[in-house]
């Protein structure tokens, strides 16, 4: 059946699909529509393939990259955790005249220190990571003095100085002034060694070669009532013997003129060890 379409109402259709925004396809000879082929009407252009491919469409602003050199690298890290040695045992002392680090330097950089480290940090505006990086290193020597000798070993652990000529035969306890320490010898070979401490000025420990005279196990001091455990007289009153007071407070005390140790532990071993009639050799 043949339809004739007017010319006026042909102008109205294709004002309607214009406006209408309907897309036109391509139909092939047997009438199937063909997709994939934008007409008169069809939204899509160049651009809107780039964007959905992920592509920047020229012209847009995009965010430019940091550049490498302008990223400020972390602070070296000169000491953390489970380090050893002098330059820790330094780091601590001056911890400790700040008053952030309680114990004395053992020269282990131990979990009291990171804590010391990581509160110092903290109050003073540096990233808290507990370990010593040059910044916190330098903010902390400018802020404290070159620790002496005796701040570096301030609970001990110092070196035992050269045993005098005179401890080199027979059996003798040999008490250096000098470094603070007592060696147990037997025929010239080291057998063990402990920190010790001195009296005062006012009761100065002596010098010189003495004999252990006799040894009191839970020995208490009949001048002082204080308790003298592992004492060992070799001078009158005064003995080797082991004070808590010594383990508590280091170097920040003295004793009577006693001959003080602070492990009790190797004194005890000490104590089982040495014979009464055992030379005994305090020197500086």
């Amino acid at each position: 059946m043949r339809i004739t379409v007017r010319g006026k109402s042909l102008a109205a259709l294709l004002a309607l699909i214009a406006v209408s925004g309907c897309r036109a396809q391509a139909v092939d000879a047997h009438g199937t529509r063909t997709p994939g082929r934008a007409t008169a009407g069809s939204t899509a252009g160049p651009d809107d393939a780039k964007r959905s491919a992920g592509s920047t469409v020229p012209g847009s602003a995009s965010p430019e990259p940091e550049p490498a050199a302008s990223r400020t690298p972390p602070p070296k890290v000169l000491w953390s955790r489970g380090d050893r040695g002098r330059d820790v045992r330094e780091v601590q002392a001056r911890l400790r005249q700040l008053a952030w680090l309680a114990e004395g330097p053992t020269g282990t950089y131990d979990v009291a220190t990171v804590t010391a480290v990581r509160g110092f940090q903290g109050k003073r505006g540096l990233t808290r990571t507990g370990e010593l990086d040059a910044v916190t290193w330098q903010r902390l020597l400018s802020m404290t003095h070159e620790p002496v000798r005796w701040e570096l070993y301030a609970f001990g652990g110092q070196p035992a100085a050269r045993p005098d000529p005179r401890c080199m035969t027979g059996r003798v306890l040999c008490v250096s002034k000098t470094s603070r320490t007592l060696r147990w010898m037997i025929d010239g070979t080291t057998v063990s060694v402990m920190d010790v401490r001195f009296g005062s000025q006012y009761t100065p420990t002596r010098e010189g070669v003495f004999s252990v005279d006799f040894k009191s196990r839970y020995h208490v001091s009949t001048i002082y009532h204080t308790s003298m455990p592992y004492a060992m007289f070799f001078s009158g009153g005064q003995a080797v013997h082991y004070s808590a007071d010594f383990a508590a407070r280091g170097y920040a005390g003295a004793s009577h003129g006693c001959v003080n140790v602070r492990d009790e532990g190797k004194i005890a071993a000490l104590f089982a060890q040495v014979r009464t009639g055992d030379k005994v050799v305090v020197y500086w």
